[in-house]
């Protein structure tokens, strides 16, 4: 079995942020950052060299693949911020709030955050948070 390439690491979250060269994809990594922790009461680490991570849950497929994941995160990417926030039908009410994003199967993507409700978008995390409490299996996918 292929072993997971994402996986939490002592890299610093801070350096990491810091290095984000876009500023405006910088400063709202920083609040992504606070948002994050402030919702999930959990302290940001680095999983893998690109995605900040809060909290942390195992996972087993059917096939029996399985492996550890943070239960919610974000990447600040050159094209947009990408959230890691759980699959959406749940949250079709909240994300009619939100504002301005585009999602897949388990990511939001936003441009940047001051096209988006904060408080919609705090809920959002802090719903997922919760579904990943003593999940087996993906909860999004």
């Amino acid at each position: 079995m292929a072993e997971n390439k994402t996986k939490a690491t002592d890299m610093s979250v801070d350096a990491f942020l810091a290095a984000v060269e876009h500023p405006v994809r910088r400063a709202d990594g920083e609040t992504l950052r606070a948002l994050m922790a402030r919702a999930t009461g959990e302290p940001a680490v680095m999983w893998g060299p690109s995605i900040v991570g809060f909290g942390s849950y195992h996972y087993r497929y059917a096939s029996g693949h399985e492996g550890d994941a943070p239960r919610v995160g974000f990447s600040p990417r050159a094209a947009n911020l990408v959230l890691y926030v759980g699959g959406f039908a749940e949250y079709e009410e909240l994300l009619a709030r939100l504002g301005k994003h585009k999602r897949s199967k388990a990511c939001l993507y936003l441009n940047k955050l001051p096209d988006v409700d904060a408080a919609v978008l705090e809920e959002i995390v802090r719903r997922t948070y919760a579904a990943t409490e003593g999940v087996e299996g993906c909860p999004v996918c």
